[in-house]
């Protein structure tokens, strides 16, 4: 099935990605396709007549499910932003990159060329696997539940200051930690926080759950690589902080109590993105990560 529909997404608040915005519609709209935005984003679209007159408006609830395929300019938490959106769909996301180190983007700013293997079926899907993260007040009762892509992380929020957690693999107690905090990771999110925090890296093709503390008060503690089939559970067993706080790929946060539980294990849903180079995992981790 060829590309009709595509959606451009970015910060049109921010003059540089508008007009970058603008360049991709223009070369885009050589093509037989149709360029979406979101209807929240017409005030600030229409000021920009090039990008104006090559656009179509569509309702945001609308915009990530209705396409073939989103395009995102911006940084790795733009492109975080839109898999939330885009997982129930499964729509495809192709980022280009306009952050500092853009590491899940597929594309440079000055690589719009490459736009135009999208129309002779030069590319391909790859699927990343998800978290699924469920919070229970006192471990019974269900607050929240919600989907990572890369990270779910527990700590004390603004303040530095140690705090005590238990984790659970099923019914079994893995470890007791004291530390600043922890990261449950998918394999994507193993080059984020969780890489800063001494985890491992692991190839996206593997399917697992890391699990690493975050500053640690003990020698023995050290990051852990669990089978994406299993079911992880961290409780706050923390007494003198009256609440934690439970954050999803630095973006949606929910506040924990003492005696409240985390629950997170493989998610149904994947994040589809689109890939034009044939790079590779390992080529751009050493193209991206030593240039840091």
């Amino acid at each position: 099935m060829g590309i009709k529909k595509i959606a451009i997404v970015t910060n049109f608040n921010i003059r540089e990605k508008a007009d970058a915005a603008a360049r991709v519609a223009a070369y885009l709209n050589e093509y037989k396709c149709e360029l979406f935005v979101s209807e929240l984003m017409r005030e600030k679209v229409e000021k920009n007549e090039k990008l104006a007159d090559i656009v179509k408006f569509i309702p945001n609830s609308s915009l990530y499910r209705a396409m073939d395929i989103i395009i995102v300019l911006g940084g790795d938490g733009s492109i975080l932003t839109s898999a939330r959106y885009c997982m129930s769909a499964g729509t495809p996301i192709l980022g280009i990159n306009l952050g500092r180190l853009g590491y899940m983007a597929e594309m440079e700013a000055d690589e719009i060329d490459m736009l135009s293997k999208l129309f002779d079926g030069s590319y391909q899907i790859e699927e990343r696997g998800m978290l699924d993260v469920s919070v229970f007040r006192k471990g019974k009762q269900l607050l929240n539940r919600a989907s990572a892509l890369n990270d779910a992380v527990i700590s004390n929020g603004s303040i530095a200051r140690m705090i005590d957690l238990e984790l659970f693999e099923d019914d079994s107690l893995v470890a007791s930690y004291r530390a600043d905090g922890l990261i449950l990771s998918t394999p994507t999110g193993s080059t984020a926080y969780s890489m800063s925090a001494g985890g491992p890296i692991i190839d996206p093709r593997m399917d697992c759950i890391c699990v690493t503390p975050i500053c640690s008060h003990s020698l023995t503690a050290r990051p852990i690589v669990f089978s994406d089939k299993s079911l992880l559970t961290v409780k706050n067993t923390c007494e003198r902080e009256k609440s934690l706080f439970l954050t999803l790929d630095g973006r949606v946060s929910f506040e924990l109590y003492r005696g409240d539980t985390v629950r997170v294990k493989k998610s149904s849903f994947v994040t589809r993105l689109v890939r034009l180079k044939k790079q590779g995992f390992y080529k751009t981790l050493h193209s991206k990560m030593t240039t840091v």
